[in-house]
């Protein structure tokens, strides 16, 4: 109950801190005229260096914790006897799923064009995406890292993804001999966790001057253009819960969504109070054991779930990706669109599942694309009201997913379920 009620308290500090900064910054874009004060020292000043400050403190996590949670992921799923058919099942349907996760927030943001006619700007500068006239070829080779120890230092995410994948199924594969090894990257990977939650404490004060700064330079019409990237996400929430989960679970395992919906409210409402997915594991294995899923394979694929699945987590990066394009008034090709894609679901794999480490990795998408890291101040605060939202998906896609893989090996009773 009191890290529920820590969790519930940080949430509070921190939508008080949007909702002041927007005050602030409203009423000094509108009310105070421009001067030496107000601008220099006090938007480009105080505003600037603070809100920075807490950007530095995030963007400093991202290579460790990338790193240190995938190694430890791969490392776990190797870890059992054999993947087998549960194992191949149920990563092949996490990866299904949030690739259409990001297909759907991309298209629905593509309607809504959250951002449009903000005409936002990196300070005074303007920012020009990044040349990406390569081959199809030497992006594929650049992949794989020819030095893991410059990827890590340059932060080349995709070659830090991969080198981080083998080195977890590795050390799984030769648990006998690097047990060391093994445990030094799971208490590294819990480290940077911790390290994580310690950022976010300071997040009520990294919001406020943030979005301070952001409303002081945009002026009121900066929320209607906010509400619609709410809008954009929780659409795309609702859509992939309702058609995408619900259509595959009745195509795969014939039941009725409804009562799925029904029994796993419980759920549902714990993992939006809590906005973590770790944290609603037990209860997630206790009553899909309750919906007729053997424990054996729950103990196994909601554990992986809460680590790999994060679907929520991939749809707010798409919807970010359109509304920071659209913002700074960047046009994405069909390319950027299918980069998106890739670096969002592989970004997903591996996210700890505690609440906003998605906006740690969310810079990773957007340097794909070419895109600005400081356009996340801008949803910074929103992030953390629909945060609980995409919990509840991230938390259904694991049930989902495990029901219909169980069913394959005959290890759900669906008259159990049906009780």
């Amino acid at each position: 109950m009191d890290k529920k009620k820590k969790r519930n308290s940080q949430s509070k500090k921190i939508f008080i801190g949007l909702i002041l900064g927007i005050v602030v910054g409203i009423l000094l874009h509108t009310l105070v005229p421009d001067s030496h004060f107000k601008n220099d020292i006090l938007i480009d000043g105080i505003f600037y260096t603070i809100g920075q400050l807490f950007i530095r403190l995030m963007q400093m996590l991202v290579v460790p914790l990338v790193f240190f949670s995938i190694a430890d992921g791969c490392r776990n799923i190797g870890d059992t006897e054999t993947l087998g058919k549960v194992g191949v099942r149920i990563v092949a349907y996490y990866l299904l799923t949030t690739a259409l996760a990001i297909v759907v927030a991309l298209s629905l943001a593509s309607l809504i064009r959250p951002g449009k006619g903000m005409n936002m700007s990196i300070g005074d500068q303007s920012f020009e995406a990044v040349d990406t006239d390569i081959s199809l070829v030497d992006t594929i080779l650049d992949f794989v890292p020819t030095n893991p120890i410059e990827a890590l230092a340059t932060g080349n995410m995709i070659q830090i993804i991969i080198f981080a994948v083998l080195v977890g199924l590795l050390i799984a594969s030769m648990e006998d001999r690097l047990i060391t090894l093994g445990n030094i990257v799971t208490e590294m990977n819990d480290l940077m966790m911790g390290m994580t939650m310690w950022v976010m404490k300071l997040a009520p004060v990294g919001v406020f001057f943030l979005i301070a700064r952001t409303f002081s330079n945009l002026g009121f019409d900066a929320i209607l253009s906010m509400l619609s990237y709410m809008g954009s996400v929780l659409g795309s929430l609702v859509v992939q819960l309702i058609l995408v989960y619900m259509l595959l679970l009745s195509l795969f395992v014939r039941v009725n969504p409804f009562k799925f919906i029904k029994k796993y409210a419980p759920v549902m409402t714990f993992g939006f109070s809590t906005a973590s997915s770790s944290a609603t594991v037990p209860l997630n294995i206790n009553t899909l054991e309750e919906m007729g899923v053997d424990r054996k394979i729950s103990s196994f694929t909601i554990p992986l779930g809460a680590t790999v699945n994060m679907d929520g987590t991939a749809i707010m990066q798409g919807v970010a990706v359109i509304f920071i394009s659209n913002a700074y008034g960047i046009t994405l090709s069909p390319t950027d669109f299918l980069t998106v894609i890739l670096t969002a679901t592989i970004a997903s794999v591996g996210t700890a599942g505690i609440p906003s480490v998605g906006l740690v990795t969310l810079s990773m998408v957007l340097e794909s694309v070419g895109l600005p890291v400081e356009g996340i101040a801008i949803i910074m605060g929103i992030d953390r009201i629909l945060d609980m939202a995409r919990t509840t998906v991230n938390l259904s896609g694991d049930a989902v997913g495990t029901i219909i893989v169980a069913n394959t090996v005959n290890a759900f009773d669906k008259n159990k379920f049906n009780s």
